[in-house]
């Protein structure tokens, strides 16, 4: 037989009970036996219902108790992902930033080249001429 459950033993407990005030008010006759016997009966009832509540509420607090702390394991690891998600959007951003810096500098390194040469022209032709026209090899 399969183990009942807190309601269902409570609903066999309230049948039984209620054939037993049902008989107990048929031999009484309806005297005032009955009547106690169901209020003390229906408190039965009640106190019973309390008993299950109870029951329920500490298996949900040892419950709780329980998985409390893996619950807990699991949302630190979740916050820990979240930032590990954060962190690599960050660099990945900050590498944009180096590329784009790398590719700023080289354009100014280009800038310079092309300054230099033609800053050095003027110069090269004040040599030649300085020199007797002769013009400065590869120029």
């Amino acid at each position: 037989m399969a183990e009942l459950t807190g309601r269902e033993l409570l609903s066999e407990w309230r049948q039984v009970m209620e054939s037993v005030i049902s008989s107990a008010a048929a031999a009484a006759g309806r005297s005032e036996l009955p009547r106690e016997l169901l209020r003390a009966s229906q408190r039965q009832l009640e106190l019973l219902q309390e008993i299950v509540d109870s029951e329920r509420r500490l298996q949900g607090n040892v419950a709780e108790a329980l998985l409390g702390p893996a619950q807990a394991v699991f949302d630190l690891l979740q916050e820990s992902s979240a930032m590990l998600a954060r962190q690599a959007e960050t660099m990945d951003t900050a590498g944009r930033a180096l590329q784009d810096t790398a590719a700023l500098i080289r354009q100014q390194a280009e800038m310079m080249e092309k300054i230099v040469s033609i800053l050095r022209q003027p110069t090269d032709i004040a040599l030649a001429a300085a020199k007797g026209g002769r013009k400065k090899k590869g120029v």
